[in-house]
């Protein structure tokens, strides 16, 4: 397999979890066995970032928000870049196709909230990805560049060294219908081609664009194996002591 750049495992927790539970499995968490270069990231609740920095020991992981706005004030159950810094956080999901469909955010919405993000130092996990009804249309393609170009006019070259790409085709998210190998490749070319031709060859290069949707243990492994695939943003798997074979999955 010819080299890629450090792949990106990251544990999208959602609105799930309770103190029980996630005191379980982030003891898994603090035994798994981690010996290659791989960024391990957990993205719980905000309620339970206190948990989480205080119980999760292992250093291949880092703490990441799911969301956030740019500014503090009097904007009632948000979470701001400067709350997220306080807490030492490095690393926020953005554009996630639930935020999207939700809570109304556009492809400006995301664009504006990633360039915040980078320039307040953060690593931003953006996503992107078509529905169903995209797919079938043959829009794959188009809406997938359009949410990545949205973010592309809003930040500079330098920029996307603080960014990892999430492609989740909305269809395959906790539905159980993972995207084959090849439908996942295929869109990974197209958006590392893009990049390319629009942003510059080695920021393509050196972008981590990770899958996600349905994504498995019994899965990983041969998605990973594709060439433009660079590791996984897991919904519900992340909740389970399988998440650790995920990542072992990245090491090639």
């Amino acid at each position: 397999m010819a080299s890629k750049p450090q792949p990106v495992v990251a544990a999208n927790w959602k609105c799930n979890g309770t103190v029980a539970a996630l005191t379980e499995l982030l003891a898994v968490f603090n035994d798994a066995k981690v010996d290659h270069d791989v960024q391990c990231v957990v993205a719980p609740a905000f309620v339970h970032f206190g948990l989480v920095q205080a119980q999760l020991k292992n250093t291949k992981f880092a703490i990441s928000a799911q969301n956030c706005i740019a500014k503090s004030g009097a904007f009632t159950g948000e979470v701001s870049i400067a709350l997220l810094k306080d807490l030492g956080l490095k690393w926020v999901i953005l554009g996630h196709s639930e935020r999207r469909q939700y809570y109304g955010e556009t492809n400006d919405v995301v664009a504006s909230k990633v360039h915040a993000c980078v320039g307040a130092g953060l690593i931003v996990i953006a996503c992107i990805g078509e529905t169903l009804k995209e797919r079938e249309d043959g829009r794959t393609a188009a809406v997938v560049i359009g949410q990545l170009a949205a973010i592309a006019k809003t930040i500079r070259v330098n920029d996307w060294e603080q960014v990892v790409v999430a492609y989740e085709p909305v269809w395959a998210i906790g539905t159980g219908k993972v995207a084959t190998p090849e439908q996942a490749q295929e869109v990974h070319h197209i958006i590392r081609q893009w990049m390319a031709s629009n942003v510059g060859a080695e920021v393509a290069s050196k972008l981590r664009i990770l899958y996600g949707g349905s994504v498995t243990a019994a899965n990983a492994d041969t998605l990973y194996r594709c060439a433009d695939i660079n590791g996984f943003l897991v919904g519900g798997a992340s909740l389970k002591p399988e998440f650790t074979k995920i990542i072992a999955a990245t090491k090639v």
